[in-house]
């Protein structure tokens, strides 16, 4: 089992099917945010292995490790399909971004290099699929693979009916949210008293670590965070327990404050902890992540989106436009409205990685941003019971399907 090493949606995805697959021997292997997120909730796995390098030594072990499987489970992992594939392992991928993944070659193209694909090495085979994006990749992966599951989102539909009539030669499977769905439950039916300490507001800013964000470079968005948090405090005096949570708090940069009876607390949760807190906690402001979205939303409480870390997140938020979650998102283009946005995952998100940068080392864009967030938080506060309920219902309709912990269980039963 692997999950593609950008943020922590993937590896939250990997984890949540993982625990509903508790009749195999279930191996984790990964390397990057993806490891740190399966170390965090080792008890989702049998065997967890962080592949430091997975072109070099890890390798070897990872093939071994794929040659001793029955099955493959990869989250929107292309070189774990594949391996998989060369290995001729059965392999099912799941995918919870489908509509988003970018293409300029043809899907016919994509296809032809598939059916093409030399499977003696995957050195061989990944030169094979060298001039394809990343994008790309993943969806050659969808034609690879034995199986695929897809996560219902606005235009997933439409994409599935496009590979459908490429001839590819397996089934797609749509599904509702990609969640730990016993884990929801627990949080859900779990007393108050039981989770301490208790908090007014739950910041989630997600693993945050992606193909071009990290913790100590490209991190002006971490910066801002620390900048407003401060900030936060001295414009809703009514947050006086702040728990930020995600993947930069782990170790070392966990941290507890203190200051004029306020407390703020920067942890790195396990999963399920998250969780009992999400379903706790009266309000709740996150990256907007899919994953964290329909946890959340499930849970029966309307998130706040913050403003975006990389490009997925503008996808996810202009596709919930229509919805009371999208009307209310934290935009940067509320600071910086005529900031070019380059339509492309890399250079979108660097442009998202300057504008954070600019408004933080700005006083005049950040006190900008502090007020036109702040009238977004007004907004999302000050909703009544009814309204919000509402806003949680028409996400879980928008997002919702058959459960995919029991359609991946019975792909793997059948093959």
């Amino acid at each position: 089992m692997g999950a593609q090493n950008c943020g922590f949606g993937p590896a939250s995805v990997l984890v949540a099917v993982s625990r509903l697959l508790s009749g195999h021997e279930r191996v984790f292997m990964g390397d990057g945010v993806s490891a740190a997120f399966a170390r965090r909730n080792a008890t989702a796995f049998d065997a967890v292995h962080e592949l430091t390098e997975p072109y070099g030594n890890g390798s070897v072990l990872l093939d071994r490790l794929l040659a001793d499987s029955d099955h493959v489970v990869s989250v929107m992992d292309a070189d774990l399909v594949l391996r998989a594939v060369v290995a001729r392992r059965p392999v099912v991928l799941v995918d919870c971004l489908f509509s988003f993944w970018q293409h300029r070659a043809p899907l016919t193209r994509i296809q032809d290099l598939c059916t093409t694909l030399p499977r003696t090495s995957f050195p061989a085979a990944r030169r094979h699929l060298l001039h394809l994006s990343p994008h790309e990749r993943v969806l050659a992966a969808h034609l690879l693979a034995d199986h695929s599951v897809v996560q219902n989102f606005p235009d997933v539909s439409r994409r599935m009916a496009e590979f459908t009539d490429t001839g590819m030669h397996h089934t797609m499977l749509l599904t509702g949210p990609l969640v730990d769905l016993d884990g929801l439950k627990e949080a859900a039916a779990g007393e108050p008293a039981a989770v301490e300490p208790h908090y007014d507001l739950l910041i989630n800013i997600g693993g945050f670590k992606n193909f071009l964000l990290d913790f100590e470079a490209n991190n002006d968005y971490l910066r801002l965070i620390d900048r407003w948090i401060p900030d936060l405090l001295i414009d809703w005096p009514r947050f006086s327990r702040v728990l930020v949570c995600g993947g930069p708090y782990a170790g070392h940069r966990s941290s507890s404050h203190r200051s004029g009876g306020r407390h703020v607390d920067r942890r790195f949760l396990p999963q399920r902890e998250l969780l009992r807190q999400v379903a706790r906690t009266p309000h709740s402001l996150l990256a907007p992540g899919l994953s964290a979205v329909n946890e959340t939303t499930l849970l029966g409480r309307l998130p706040l989106a913050l403003h975006e870390q990389h490009y997925a997140h503008t996808f996810t938020v202009r596709n919930l436009a229509g919805t009371l979650f999208g009307r209310l998102a934290g935009r940067f283009a509320d600071v910086l409205p005529g900031h070019p946005l380059p339509e492309d995952d890399y250079s979108g998100t660097q442009a998202l990685v300057t504008v954070a940068g600019r408004i933080v080392e700005d006083d005049d864009l950040y006190a900008r941003f502090r007020s036109t967030y702040n009238e977004r938080i007004e907004q999302y506060l000050f909703l009544p019971p009814e309204q919000r309920c509402a806003g949680v219902a028409e996400l879980r309709r928008l997002l919702g399907g058959p459960p995919a912990p029991s359609v991946i269980a019975a792909l793997l039963t059948a093959q």
